[in-house]
């Protein structure tokens, strides 16, 4: 080969300059949170606002009946409209003894939420000290909770309420029914927080209480279960739904507040007798029991969502 022999001539692809950009970062930008993110991911989902908007409704019904209703639930039958149809000021007719399904509808959410609200409260008060006691601190008082949680857990709530209610016939009222629920209904919320307080307790926040001198008990309640919470919450919405279907349940067995208090299961039960010739008395009553039931569960799961970044992510 001549040394003057031309050499291969080399092609390069033009090189186009990539700019890239960086976002700044807001030093003094609020950092994240667990809650701020489960409320921006709420508020973007109409199904949350449809079930807030249920419940706010079913609340106000029951704190001041009086703004939907004028007609007095009980003193205002008459067994001349005895399962008669709508009418003027009476927008659901009449039940067998001719008192207004409306005002029965109405005045009925203020037991089915009272007897609801102070079941939960009893249930997760409990449920939360005996799952943080027994989470928190292991060995054989984690081994004691545990066992008593589980033969609870093992006796149907509902079953024991109709025990204690029958036993306790001449004392029927919102905290005997509420106790009822609510004292035998708890061992699954203890089981949520404590696998909730076994994980958070690892975390370092905690071991660095320990070491700055905190007992364990003062960790338990400063650190521990401010960051176990978030569970609980989800549970107890859960848990009012529950709580609100066992009350019905009671009422339609005769074991409730008895026939003198508003509730709509004890409604359901009364309009059996008369279901061939005027079911919508007892229609009405069950629409308004399931559309509740359905809004307090339907904005638990939706809480439990926002609240898990695992459940926003595949969104």
């Amino acid at each position: 080969m001549s040394s003057n022999s031309e050499l291969p001539t080399h092609f390069v692809a033009p090189v186009k300059e990539a700019v890239v950009t960086v976002d700044a970062v807001k030093v003094d930008a609020k950092p994240a949170s667990l809650w701020g993110d489960a409320w921006r991911d709420l508020r973007k989902r109409p199904t949350f606002w449809l079930s807030v908007l249920i419940v706010f409704v079913v609340l106000l019904m029951a704190v001041f009946p009086t703004l939907f209703t004028l007609t007095p639930p009980n003193s205002d039958c008459q067994l001349a409209n005895s399962n008669g149809g709508p009418a003027a000021g009476h927008p659901l007719g009449f039940t067998f003894q001719g008192c207004d399904i409306w005002a029965r509808i109405v005045w009925g959410t203020r037991t089915s939420l009272s007897v609801g609200l102070l079941a939960t409260l009893i249930g997760s008060t409990i449920g939360l000290i005996m799952g943080a006691l027994a989470g928190f601190y292991g060995g054989w008082l984690d081994s004691v909770l545990s066992r008593i949680g589980d033969m609870f857990f093992a006796i149907p709530y509902i079953l024991a309420a109709v025990v204690v209610m029958s036993v306790f016939a001449n004392y029927r009222n919102v905290l005997t029914l509420a106790l009822a629920i609510g004292g035998f209904a708890w061992a699954s919320t203890a089981r949520v927080v404590r696998a909730e307080v076994l994980r958070v307790r690892q975390a370092d926040f905690v071991t660095a209480s320990r070491a700055l001198g905190q007992s364990r008990f003062q960790t338990l309640l400063s650190h521990v279960i401010p960051n176990a919470i978030a569970p609980l919450l989800v549970v107890s919405t859960l848990s009012l739904a529950a709580a609100i279907v066992a009350e019905a349940t009671l009422a339609f067995l005769g074991v409730g507040l008895g026939s003198s208090t508003m509730s709509w299961g004890a409604d359901i039960s009364q309009a059996q007798q008369s279901l061939r010739v005027a079911p919508m008395a007892l229609i009405y009553p069950s629409i308004a029991l399931t559309i509740t039931v359905l809004a307090f569960i339907l904005l638990g799961e939706l809480i439990r969502d926002a609240l898990d970044p695992r459940a926003r992510a595949l969104r």
